[in-house]
């Protein structure tokens, strides 16, 4: 393995030397008798939210000696602030002094006198506090809604704020009505089909989706080729999940509540309190969900190719599952180029499933042998625990920067579950004894992320970012499972107690620059990666060393390369390229034998070997007037390719299992590595306006998959077409005269998906609709009533069919059922709220000059 040292030295080296750089030459090189090369820069922020200011007029004038020798004060440059405040101006003309002028709608003009230092290149005005004109504050209220879907040509930021149909649910709700994403039975998210890294705050996260309250969401961000600068297991593709993060001055809040059926109720409170130097915030969530989902499955077992018996199930699960979380933490901004964060994240929940199955074993002739009853009580708890230090300084140099993050997490959690199988004669009569099975298990956690970015402008255009990464993952976890016969237990095969430990060592350096209307991006990230996995009773170990060997060193780089073309203010085309890698998780490798379902067992495979993925894009992105389209021809070459493979048990793991109820003709699934799986499609996303009422935004993704893997002499190959399409349809009243339709909206999300081919079948469509109204009422619009359906016709499940030598089987599942929620949201907030001072402290910050 390539000690980490060794990486952070060159992280170093390539540091100090860029900063090396940037001193010698922190502008153009341009120097004449006209010009010299001295900078002017700041960044223009509001004195009240000290936030920066977009937009802002600020104009320089030189006093330059004219054709008669007098000083006269010339214009010389103007520009407008940029979305952050900052301001910069090169390349001055010859002057001992100039002047600064800055003014703005709804703001105090602002100026200052500048005398040039012969040894100062860069004149650091810092941040310059404009004050707000009384006379505009108690006229004018403006109020702005981000839009729905912004798409620029590396990603898609989705606003949460617009997405009324996930009030009140989860994050699960949030991301499945995402064009592009689904979301399958077990909860798994898949971006055209591939099952991306899910990030909350731009790191991992020790959470499922369902998990994380929807009403915490700020924005969620697609990022569908990422560069060198991101975790390299991230598949090719991100999802990051952007927490809600409140800095306005003063006390301000949120408050939902709702609930609805089947066994729904949420509730969330957010406050922000902001003065001075200190933000201070804090949320908290309750989220409840219920309802009965069904699954069934049809098989066909098969001796030398024909049917030999059919077996037939069908289960109704009940489900319930409530967590709580609370959020907190605190801003200090040290200095107005400095901020310090600290947040804390709790969460906790208990689940519960009650399950039936009837199940039916039929001869070839359709005739019953015999048929069964399972019944299985689940319960489960957890508590999840965050820990994060952030620390952000921006240089004067605009767009210089250095993050620093501490992320640590650590949880427990526990579970029991009861299981009965009882099997009876076609008449009715008991055959055999009960069956019954007890489980138990617990489990404890600990992560450890720590990363430091650095942004270092080399030129007006040209840009270096480095960084390095160290990610931890311990776990222990502890399952027993017993056979219950006439009051003794039996402690079965089953039982798994296992520990693991995980590490990933990371460093990048990308290199951007703009030549006219061409820009390029080219980055390397080097990561080191080490699994050790034990099986505790057996000590039977598991794992895998990236790179093994010095002479596996390509298997730790990964390139990527962005080039873009402008081709006009509206149009812009972009082509790139990634390598990432998908190293198999722990239950894909743990060899544990998981019996939830006695005819489809689940097993991991600890001889899995990692997938490499090679991806390419080629992006077209148009605005137009009322909207925006971006169409993406894709490639996807994934090499090792990962792969569910299902097989029947053998005699001797029936044998291992006999006890505990096991099918002789049960079903193990298990994970295999293809030697490859190709992905080749089109993706068109549209966002268009019809007038200030009404919105549409459709996708369409279409999809070639190509499929070969071996097992043992079996040669496994599929191919096949599948598409996805996703619509969304949003319509506001606005300012309507009936008061019942005044500042009422709809929503209205469909999604169909085709048929898709695995390596030993393929997965059968589905769609769903969802819908969702709300109004706005009260002074402001501070409050809100939602109403909304998910899964209209409560159509929404997952099913597959293999189709093999030894079996033909047909089944589906579902995670949850249609809901019906009402949600109540009210805003509040107070700008004159005071924090407790010292009474020396002052309230406000002094301007830096």
């Amino acid at each position: 393995m390539i000690p980490f040292l060794l990486l952070l030295s060159i992280f170093f080296l390539l540091t100090a030397q860029a900063q090396v750089d940037v001193e010698k030459s922190p502008v153009t090189k341009r120097n004449n008798n006209s010009f010299n090369n001295k900078t002017i820069q700041g960044k223009c922020i509001d004195a009240v939210t000290r936030k920066g200011i977009e937009l802002v007029t600020v104009q320089l004038y030189a006093y330059l000696q004219d054709s008669v020798s007098a000083e006269k004060d010339t214009l010389v440059s103007v520009m407008f602030t940029k979305s952050n405040g900052d301001f910069n101006f090169s390349n001055l003309p010859q002057a001992d002094s100039f002047r600064v002028t800055l003014s703005g709608v709804g703001y105090e003009k602002w100026e200052k006198n500048i005398i040039l230092k012969r040894r100062a290149s860069i004149i650091d005005l810092g941040n310059i506090s404009l004050k707000r004109e009384a006379q505009v504050l108690e006229s004018v209220s403006v109020t702005a809604q981000r839009p729905a879907l912004q798409m620029d040509i590396d990603r898609k930021v989705f606003s949460i704020e617009n997405s009324i149909v996930a009030t009140g649910g989860t994050a699960l709700d949030v991301i499945r009505n995402i064009p592009s994403v689904s979301v399958d039975v077990e909860g798994n998210v898949l971006l055209r089909n591939v099952q991306p890294q899910i990030f909350v705050d731009g790191h991992p996260t020790i959470l499922s989706l369902d998990q994380i309250p929807a009403d915490q969401i700020d924005r969620v961000e697609l990022i569908t080729n990422p560069s060198a600068k991101f975790d390299a297991t991230s598949s090719a593709r991100i999802i990051n999940i952007v927490l809600k993060r409140n800095r306005r001055v003063g006390l301000n809040g949120i408050a939902t509540v709702g609930g609805g059926h089947p066994d729904l109720l949420n509730g969330n409170l957010t406050l922000n309190a902001r003065q001075g130097k200190f933000n201070v915030f804090a949320i908290g969530s309750y989220n409840r969900q219920g309802g009965m989902a069904k699954g069934k499955t049809l098989r066909q077992n098969k001796v030398g190719g024909a049917v030999s018996n059919y077996f037939n199930q069908v289960s109704w699960n009940d489900i319930n599952r409530r967590f709580s979380s609370v959020r907190f933490g605190v801003d200090f901004f040290a200095s107005n180029r400095s901020t310090i964060s600290l947040t804390q994240n709790i969460v906790g929940g208990k689940f519960s499933n009650n399950e039936e199955q009837d199940q039916e074993y039929l001869n070839s002739s359709h005739i019953l042998e015999r048929f069964g009853e399972r019944e299985a009580e689940g319960r489960n708890q957890f508590d999840r625990y965050n820990s994060q230090l952030n620390y952000t300084h921006k240089f004067p140099e605009q767009g210089k920067e250095l993050s620093a993050n501490f992320n640590y997490s650590w949880g427990e959690g526990s579970e029991v579950a009861n299981i009965v199988n009882r099997f009876f004669r076609p008449d009715g009569s008991p055959l055999g004894v009960d069956a019954r099975v007890r489980n138990k298990g617990s489990n404890n956690f600990d992560q450890y992320i720590f990363q430091v970015d650095f942004v270092d402008p080399t030129g007006n255009n040209s840009k270096l970012e480095s960084g390095l990464r160290s990610y931890i993952n311990r776990q222990t976890s502890y399952f027993s499972s017993f056979s219950l016969n006439n009051g003794s237990e039996t402690l079965l095969p089953l039982s798994n107690n296992y520990s693991y430990d995980e590490m990933v060592n990371a460093a990048y350096i990308t290199y951007s620059n703009k030549i006219k209307t061409f820009s390029y991006q080219a980055g390397l990230r080097v990561e080191v990666s080490q699994f050790e996995g034990e099986l505790i009773d057996s000590a039977q170990k598991f794992g895998y060393d990236y790179p093994s060997t010095l002479g596996r060193l390509f298997d730790a780089l990964f390139p990527s390369l962005f080039l873009t073309k402008q081709v006009s203010d509206h149009l812009e085309l972009q082509v790139n390229y990634t390598r990432r890698i998908q190293r198999p998780g722990f239950w894909q490798l743990n060899p544990f034998v998981d019996i939830s379902d006695p005819q489809n067992l689940r097993q991991g495979n600890p001889e899995l070997k990692p997938e490499f993925i090679n991806s390419f894009e080629l992006n077209y992105n148009q605005k137009y007037k009322k909207g925006n389209f971006l169409g993406v021809l894709y490639f996807r070459n994934n090499q090792s390719d990962i792969t569910r493979y299902s097989d029947t048990i053998s005699a001797s793991q029936y044998q291992q299992l006999n006890n505990a109820a096991i099918d002789t003709n049960a079903i193990l699934n298990t994970f295999i590595n293809a030697r490859y799986t190709n992905y080749s499609g089109l993706e068109l996303t549209l966002q268009h306006r019809f007038d200030t009422h009404f919105d549409i935004v459709p996708t369409v993704n279409l999809q070639h998959r190509n499929v070969k893997a071996d097992v043992g002499e079996l040669r496994l190959i599929n191919k096949g077409f599948n598409w996805e399409g996703k619509l969304t349809l949003n319509y506001n009243f606005g300012a309507a005269k009936n008061a019942l339709l005044n500042d009422l909206r709809f929503q209205l999300i469909g999604a169909y998906e085709s048929r898709e081919v695995t390596a030993q079948g393929r997965n059968v469509p589905q769609n769903r609709l969802d819908f969702a109204l709300r109004k706005d009422f009260l002074k402001d619009n501070k409050a809100s009533f939602t109403f909304n359906i998910n899964d209209v016709f409560n159509s929404y499940r997952f099913g597959n069919i293999y189709d093999t030598e030894t079996f033909y089987q047909e089944s589906y599942r579902r995670r949850n059922v249609r809901t019906f929620r009402a949600s109540l949201t009210y805003k509040f907030g107070m700008q004159d709220f005071s924090l407790p001072k010292r009474p020396d402290n002052r309230s406000e910050d002094r301007e830096e000059e």
